[in-house]
């Protein structure tokens, strides 16, 4: 059974002391999941979120649909000039990600520290 996705966004310093927009994504992502995925982003300021993070520690299943909300984030993110990193996929989902191309708009990360320290 699916579980709804939920989202959240915290600001936080880059160890450049820039800031640091990071959406937390908590259940699964599917096509049910777009205001959820992308409502989260649309919401951030394009002038200031320059440098985002996703957070998908607390993700138990993306399905094909909520791939394709990722990588439209993902290309909208690009058009705006944005740098994105993503952490915290299951290995499978870092491989899934890594398949479909996803790896060419974010680069993937085991952890928030890891991730943060390669903006």
């Amino acid at each position: 059974m699916q579980t709804d996705t939920k989202s959240k966004v915290d600001q936080i310093p880059s160890p450049a002391g820039q800031p640091v927009s990071v959406l937390r994504f908590e259940g699964d992502i599917a096509s049910t999941s777009k205001n959820a995925v992308l409502g989260a982003y649309q919401a951030l300021p394009k002038d200031t979120a320059k440098l985002i993070l996703l957070d998908f520690t607390k993700v138990d299943y993306i399905n094909s649909s909520g791939i394709a909300l990722v990588i439209q984030l993902l290309i909208e993110a690009a058009g705006a000039s944005q740098k994105v990193a993503a952490f915290g996929l299951s290995a499978h989902f870092t491989k899934v990600f890594t398949m479909v191309g996803i790896t060419k708009y974010a680069s993937l990360y085991p952890d928030q520290a890891t991730a943060l320290a390669a903006l």
